[in-house]
């Protein structure tokens, strides 16, 4: 294909990549080197029929002409990135002189807020992306395996959890471990136990978190891996079956190999969804067991009167060089196969 042609035929997602992707990243990134500016202070007095008295306050016509000023912020460099609400250099270094043991510095550096947020988006990202993917590889084989009259209505249900949005099915969720709710209930009466709750526990939030993504995650690697095997080779699985191979080895040997193209595209969309998780933090209020990366820059963007611009963009580049160091891995590996085809 001449330069030219290949030229226009990419210009315009080259445009919309550049207007869509790189400007707003360019845009956070230069927004996380400042940070709110410092408010200042005003004395008032007051006076009435029983005396004065002096009152301080935030001098609003102060601040307006400084943010008029320097409407970024303050210019704090990288300051953002080192403070205790980030990477906390100086909190970790402390914890870590002051803790008896290896471990002890371990959990006390968990407790510090990117890193108990970045623990549960890895624990949470970890466990549900094979997860999901296994269990999406094996209901499209057995999908695959039964009927075609009673296919299309199996297919219809197992799509289910991708159709319902993912806020409206955690709180669905919440509703039913709720004390009063029928999987909360059931567990009481199980365990009898009248205060067994699965949002008081830290563990039990965490593993109602995985289970939830999971089920959410699992028809995506389904519907993928399902039309996958619809372009599997006949001809390959009936010399299978002439050669003796039973179910499994045709799995292992012919299926396998066959879905492992998409399963790498699976893998790479998993990761990089799990890795953002919210919703479901959200409908469950776990907030107080469980946080997230993408948790603590809506935290950001919501605390008090003034949004901190500056905390939720740092935390957003931190998130995207958390998503480039997990999709490295697999890009690597996918550009050694292409080369080695080539």
């Amino acid at each position: 294909m001449p330069h030219r042609t290949f030229l226009a035929f990419i210009l315009p997602s080259l445009f919309v990549m550049i207007v869509f992707i790189a400007m707003p990243i360019v845009s956070v990134a230069y927004q996380s080197l400042f940070v709110e500016h410092e408010k200042v202070m005003s004395s008032v007095q007051s006076c009435g029929p029983f005396g004065c008295t002096s009152e301080v306050r935030i001098d609003t016509a102060a601040m307006e002409k400084i943010r008029e000023e320097q409407p970024m912020g303050r210019f704090n460099w990288l300051g953002t990135y080192t403070n205790p609400g980030h990477l906390a250099f100086d909190e970790v270094a402390m914890i870590w002189r002051a803790s008896p043991s290896i471990g002890a510095a371990i959990l006390g550096i968990l407790d510090l807020p990117l890193y108990k947020a970045l623990s549960f988006t890895i624990v949470y990202t970890f466990v549900v992306t094979p997860l999901a993917m296994a269990l999406g590889f094996v209901i499209a084989v057995a999908v695959n395996a039964i009927p075609r009259i009673i296919k299309g209505p199996v297919i219809f249900f197992s799509l289910l959890p991708m159709i319902v949005t993912p806020l409206i099915g955690s709180l669905i969720l919440f509703w039913m471990i709720d004390s009063q709710g029928v999987i909360g209930a059931t567990l009481q009466r199980i365990f009898n136990d009248p205060q067994l709750s699965l949002k008081a526990s830290p563990t039990l939030t965490w593993v109602t978190l995985l289970v939830y993504g999971t089920w959410h995650s699992v028809p995506f690697s389904f519907v993928t891996f399902y039309a996958g095997l619809q372009t599997l080779p006949k001809d390959t699985l009936e010399s299978a079956m002439i050669d003796g191979a039973s179910r499994f080895e045709r799995i292992r040997f012919v299926v396998i190999p066959h879905l492992v193209p998409l399963a790498t595209f699976v893998a790479l969309m998993q990761l990089m969804d799990n890795f953002r998780v919210f919703e479901p933090i959200i409908g469950f209020s776990a907030s107080a067991n469980a946080t997230s990366l993408s948790w603590l820059i809506f935290n950001d963007l919501r605390s008090g009167d003034l949004p901190l611009f500056g905390s939720a963009a740092a935390t957003s580049m931190l998130t995207i060089i958390g998503v480039v160091i997990l999709l490295t891995p697999v890009l690597l590996r996918t550009w050694r196969e292409f080369n080695r085809k080539a």
